[in-house]
């Protein structure tokens, strides 16, 4: 068994009396691996027919799954296609809260890295409205902007900036801010003995400090009528009921809609803290300017030679902006405020301009923008070859195909790309990142 921080235990032992016993025992269990089926590539009941590990409902998300005898789950085809996001059961529980649909919302994921709540949100808004995903620390917004990529979201603005920045840059903005705060993270110690080692009474009075002032940057950001989801992978009252209590005593213009509290012993997964508030005052709704097309006029060609060369339907109505030298598609309804914050990517990044030519790009093929290929390159998930292509090898292709092609990876009927290549003379030459690789 773990050995878990004495005055944890004490606290633990006090707060849940009689499930105490049945709460320290599951520490003598693994834990519990989720997996999230990305609804914006294929729905759960289609995943399920193709996957190859065994698969139960968690009952937070229709599309949420725990899985069971999965080894190298990352280096399966269907991952490098984005079909789905490995994600903490009880984590999902913040998604469930989330009032976002497909409507135009405009949505804020305050602390969003990795990216599994931005990528579950995402799906439910299913490529409508906008998402503003932030990740304060560098590397990791890097890490954030991948992972959307991989799962195809198009409708979304990476940004690394403060809360309070975001606050001053978009106040009044969002219909739904959700704020997965940092924390002590007590819901962390089946799976990770570094939180077990960093744990103190001091760190979990830091962390509540840390997370009211986020929301109060968050509260600013959030429009008439909104609502504001706060969630924590901790235990803590100090963390969760304290930090909630404690921002409706300075705002009384929120109410709590819905709070729960999960425990490994009761629920399936680590444990978590979910609160979604409401606000009920009315205040003018805020405007913002949206981006501006290039003025340079032979940019736009180029996107329709693009396109014609590569696919054989139109992309959808958004705005192509230039960002250094890659052009982008970008929501009409994305504010021009994103590129003072610190942005990693912006919408759907199509092609890279090299002089008077232009390169597409592995986020265009990625995109789940409803492309209709010209040429596609479809693979088992079981055939080597894919293996070979995912690890930047070259594969072969018909010997008329001449262009920029699609590589897919086969789930059932449908075909999911995992990247692109050059078809020449009978072979699909690699173009997905390096980075990328999986060897």
């Amino acid at each position: 068994m773990k050995t878990l921080p004495e005055k944890f235990i004490e606290r633990m032992r006090a707060e849940l009396k009689d499930g105490f016993p049945a709460f320290l025992a599951c520490y003598n269990e693994a834990p519990v691996r989720g997996l999230r089926v990305n609804t914006l590539r294929i729905d759960p009941e289609a995943f399920a027919r193709v996957s190859p590990w065994e698969l139960e409902p968690t009952g937070k998300l229709p599309e949420g799954f725990i899985v069971r005898g999965a080894e190298n789950v990352g280096r399966h085809p269907y991952h490098a296609a984005g079909l789905f996001y490995m994600q903490e059961p009880s984590a999902m529980s913040a998604i469930a809260a989330a009032p976002v649909d497909d409507s135009g919302m405009k949505v804020l994921d305050m602390c969003a890295a990795p990216g599994g709540k931005s990528g579950g949100v995402a799906a439910r808004m299913k490529g409508k409205g906008i998402l503003v995903s932030n990740e304060i620390v560098p590397k990791r917004a890097l890490q954030l902007s991948y992972n959307l990529e991989r799962l195809g979201v198009t409708n979304a603005a990476v940004i690394s900036a403060k809360p309070e920045d975001i606050a001053r840059e978009l106040t009044g903005f969002f219909d739904v801010v959700l704020v997965d705060a940092p924390c002590s993270g007590e819901g962390m110690f089946r799976k990770d003995d570094t939180a077990i080692a960093e744990w103190s009474p001091e760190h979990v009075k830091a962390c509540a400090l840390r997370q009211s002032l986020i929301l109060e940057s968050a509260e600013k950001c959030l429009a008439p009528g909104g609502a504001l989801v706060y969630s924590t992978c901790t235990f803590s009252h100090e963390e969760n009921e304290g930090v909630i209590e404690d921002f409706l005593n300075k705002h009384r213009d929120f109410s709590v809609e819905h709070m729960e509290r999960l425990y490994p012993h009761t629920s399936c997964g680590e444990g978590h803290f979910v609160c979604r508030m409401r606000r009920e005052s009315v205040r003018p709704q805020a405007s913002f300017e949206g981006f501006e097309p290039p003025r340079d006029r032979k940019l736009l060609p180029l996107v329709g030679s693009f396109v014609n060369d590569t696919l054989n339907n139109e992309l959808p109505d958004g705005i192509v902006f230039r960002s250094w030298d890659t052009l982008r598609l970008v929501p009409k309804d994305m504010p021009a405020a994103v590129m003072k914050l610190r942005p990693y990517s912006v919408g759907t990044e199509l092609i890279e301009l090299k002089k008077n030519r232009y390169e597409p790009t592995h986020g265009f093929f990625m995109a789940a923008l409803g492309q209709d290929y010209l040429r596609e390159l479809e693979f088992e998930p079981d055939d080597p070859a894919i293996a070979a292509f995912l690890s930047g090898n070259t594969v072969p292709c018909p010997e008329d195909w001449r262009g920029w092609s699609a590589v897919s990876v086969r789930a059932g009927e449908e075909a999911f790309p995992v990247g692109f290549g050059k078809a020449v003379d009978g072979v699909m030459k690699n173009h997905i990142p390096k980075g990328l690789y999986i060897n």
